[in-house]
């Protein structure tokens, strides 16, 4: 039997699909995560809905079922020096609150082996290519001081692709999967924990699970990948979708974004491309267009940045601002690109001057 590998994953939401992934191949889960959701968690398990290909039905995966096991517990609890590994699945502005800096501060001192499962790449990730300068990055991040401590080498990068959201009406321990792509890793610079995520990735592929007509395999992989620009593809489909939901004074779904007008879309998706291979990507790594035009299709909803600043977020992950910075450091600029981040800029600044207390008398 394959040994199980302790994870702690810092974020239970979206962090949830890929614990119960790596719950099924045997591995030993901990989420970190607020009290509410804690005892969702140890209470009644994780349970994520799956849907099948050629159906309209769901199967639930339920943790208490599986080999392996997933917990939670509060940040001030964990011990990150316990785990083989450390999956970051919060939104990048979560990692400034109280108690999740400072467990992020331990995870960097403990020298655990990290992977990233958010859009916007930690900054230790992007400092392992040398075409970057990360410091020129530093406005793009909530809280850029939060990651100083962190070793290069034990950053990794897996792009998201999934799309999961949490059913309204349901218990926060409930997920759904809306689009079941596979999570795409790239390697890290060590070959033994390059080998611990293949070895994780075989184990997600083996699993099967309990379905109508038996034992059936379910989609949403764990890929792991030579090269690390491959995660970087996701930034096409974020500038192209995700981010052109954001409209002057509401939002628009991802599929509306893409299809409303798709020359444009394009456009904006062939340049991140070309701003991916001047950093070093080769074409191989990237996602053709076509293809995720095909998958938008089915995203009937706005973006998860979208809809934070709707609600009146004042931070949300800055991938737009990001890219943009990018480009600028190798000579590219496009006015597309410029007004996507004139558009998120407006609604920062709206949902902050909302929020900001006011001045004491």
């Amino acid at each position: 039997m394959a040994r199980s590998v302790r994870i702690l994953s810092m974020g239970a939401s979206y962090g949830s699909l890929l614990a119960i992934k790596l719950c099924a191949a045997g591995h030993a889960v901990t989420l970190a995560c607020l009290p509410a959701e804690v005892e969702a968690f140890n209470s009644a398990g994780a349970r994520v809905r799956f849907p099948l290909k050629g159906s309209d039905h769901l199967v639930e995966v339920d943790s208490r079922r599986l080999p392996g096991r997933v917990d939670a517990t509060v940040p001030q609890d964990a011990r990150p020096a316990d785990y083989d590994l450390v999956v970051l699945a919060m939104q990048e502005p979560q990692y400034r609150s109280a108690g999740v800096r400072e467990l992020l501060a331990a995870v960097a001192h403990a020298k655990v082996p990290c992977m990233s499962i958010m859009n916007m790449p930690p900054p230790p990730f992007l400092a392992r290519f040398p075409s970057i300068a990360i410091d020129g990055c530093r406005d793009c991040y909530t809280d850029y001081a939060a990651w100083s401590g962190f070793d290069p080498a034990l950053v990794t990068l897996c792009s998201p692709d999934p799309q999961a959201f949490r059913p309204p009406g349901e218990p926060v321990n409930v997920l759904q999967v809306r689009l079941p792509t596979n999570f795409k890793a790239a390697r890290f610079p060590s070959e033994p924990h390059t080998a611990l995520l293949r070895e994780l990735a075989a184990g997600v592929e083996a699993a099967r699970f309990d379905g109508p007509d038996g034992r059936i395999e379910l989609p949403v992989k764990l890929k792991v990948h030579d090269s690390a620009f491959v995660p970087l593809a996701k930034w096409s489909m974020l500038l192209a979708g995700n981010y052109r939901c954001v409209g002057p004074e509401g939002m628009r779904s991802i599929r509306d974004a893409v299809h409303g007008d798709l020359a444009a879309s394009r456009s904006v998706y062939e340049w991140v491309a070309r701003l991916c291979m001047t950093l070093g990507a080769a074409a191989d790594d990237l996602v053709p267009f076509e293809k995720y035009a095909a998958a938008a299709q089915s995203l009937l909803n706005p973006s998860s940045a979208a809809r934070a600043l709707a609600s009146g977020a004042p931070n949300i992950e800055r991938v737009d601002r990001l890219v943009q910075t990018l480009g600028r450091q190798h000579g590219m600029r496009s006015e597309a690109i410029d007004g996507v981040v004139a558009a998120v800029d407006r609604w920062l600044e709206r949902n902050r001057t909302t929020t900001a207390p006011a001045p004491s008398r």
